[in-house]
């Protein structure tokens, strides 16, 4: 009689100390956590922060990946890893799939996302790098159901330079968003669709 087969699980490898080069000539760095998403313990990934839950099914969390920064005439036999800050994969327990989600004008290094449900709000960032954006993604949309323009994008040197975390509420689900050179805005979100709440509407609630 032959054994059971081992069920297949995802875990989560130990976390490791790596640094994030930063800047324009990316002559500073800054401290990164990264560890392997792996399934049946074979490294599907590398990850940095903490996952978020969106069903009880499927889990979303940042990626990070290793780029070769060497030249051309440079020694091809040892590659100069760097690491670097994805986007965002969505992973399924079940079967150990692993998939990028859509996030229109996500800006790996300024974006920083706040989940709800299956929502996410981030302030993005136009191809040319001057505009800043307010968006709220649904996971498995390819389009954004907000996106609203916020004013111009200050291109610093560090992450949180353009935005802080969106804050989110439920009853209703609403969400704010906190650029460092702008007034804060809110909206309420139902469904595929997002509205501004009036500020004077929110003070008085």
């Amino acid at each position: 009689m032959s054994a059971a087969a081992k069920p297949k699980i995802l875990t989560f490898g130990k976390w490791m100390p790596v640094k994030l080069f930063i800047g324009p000539t990316e002559d500073k760095t800054a401290p990164m956590n990264v560890r392997a998403l792996m399934w049946d313990g074979k490294i599907k990934d590398f990850t940095t922060g903490e996952p978020y839950d969106v069903t009880d099914r499927l889990l979303v969390v940042r990626r990070a990946y290793r780029l070769n920064d060497n030249l051309p005439v440079e020694n091809k036999k040892q590659p100069r890893w760097v690491w670097q800050l994805g986007g965002w994969l969505l992973v399924d327990r079940s079967n150990g799939r692993v998939s990028n989600v859509v996030l229109p004008e996500f800006d790996p290094f300024y974006s920083e996302a706040s989940w709800y449900r299956d929502y996410v709000a981030y302030c993005g960032v136009s191809e040319n790098s001057e505009k800043l954006y307010a968006v709220v993604a649904q996971v498995g949309r390819k389009k954004p159901i907000l996106r609203k323009e916020l004013g111009r994008a200050s291109n610093a040197d560090t992450p949180d330079s353009e935005c802080a975390v969106p804050q989110w509420e439920r009853n209703p689900a609403r969400v704010t968003f906190l650029p460092k050179n702008a007034a804060k805005v809110t909206y309420s979100v139902q469904g595929h669709a997002a509205d501004l709440i009036p500020e004077e509407v929110e003070e008085q609630e």
